[in-house]
């Protein structure tokens, strides 16, 4: 904020805002602990996703297989065949 003298044209005085960190430094330990089992946390939904991402594709995989096995082969219709 400032105040400003508007007959002589200056800045009589200031004052900054307020930050938004009301942060200790004694609460930097805890702060980073936090941070970091949030990391570890996000790292471990991360790796068990990729983990069961190669059995899901397996499984889809017997099942189309599975299903085309069991369809009849034919020939596919054209356009063309119809007229």
């Amino acid at each position: 904020m400032l105040v400003i003298d508007l007959n002589l044209g200056r800045v009589i005085s200031h004052s900054e805002p307020a930050s938004g960190f009301d942060i200790e430094l004694s609460d930097a330990h805890r702060i980073l602990a936090d941070e970091k089992a949030r990391r570890d946390a996000a790292f471990e939904q991360s790796f068990n996703t990729e983990r069961t991402k190669g059995d899901a594709l397996s499984k889809r995989f017997e099942e189309a297989l599975k299903q085309a096995k069991e369809e009849p082969v034919s020939k596919p219709t054209r356009d063309f065949d119809l007229d």
